[in-house]
């Protein structure tokens, strides 16, 4: 599975671009996303059954509609979510943010930092560098 973190700086883009990129990726296999929140705690919703279970302890509480599972689990590390997504056999995931992670990145935006591999790139260098991002393999 290949990583493919992308950086920048708040409002720079990075969301923009990643929603470009997903489809040209899915001509090449199964994507994820995993975008770090931060000090933004993600709220689960009220009232609902699945949250009461989360709530209530379960370590994975999911609920399934017609067309997609949405899933809380009690992980918050980043390098157990990729293990799932691995194990969920996905050939892409892409990270944003978690600068202090340093995997091969690409930066959106004027941001100085390591392990760049493009920087404000066009979708079509992404592609042609795939090879320089890390394949998890746990």
């Amino acid at each position: 599975m290949k990583i493919i973190q992308v950086v920048g700086r708040s409002n720079s883009g990075k969301t923009t671009f990643i929603k470009q990129l997903i489809p040209i990726l899915k001509t090449k296999g199964h994507v994820a996303v995993i975008k770090h929140l931060g000090d933004h705690e993600y709220v689960l919703e009220e009232g609902k059954d699945t949250t009461g279970f989360f709530e209530a302890g379960a370590d994975v509480s999911v609920g399934i509609d017609a067309d997609k599972s949405v899933a809380a689990i009690r992980n918050n590390s980043l390098e157990g979510t990729l293990r799932l997504l691995f194990d969920q056999g996905m050939n892409f995931t892409v990270i944003e943010g978690f600068k202090q992670i340093a995997y091969p990145r690409i930066v959106i935006g004027n941001l100085e930092t390591d392990h760049c591999v493009l920087s404000n790139p066009r979708l079509d260098e992404v592609l042609a560098s795939l090879n320089s991002f890390e394949d998890f393999c746990p």
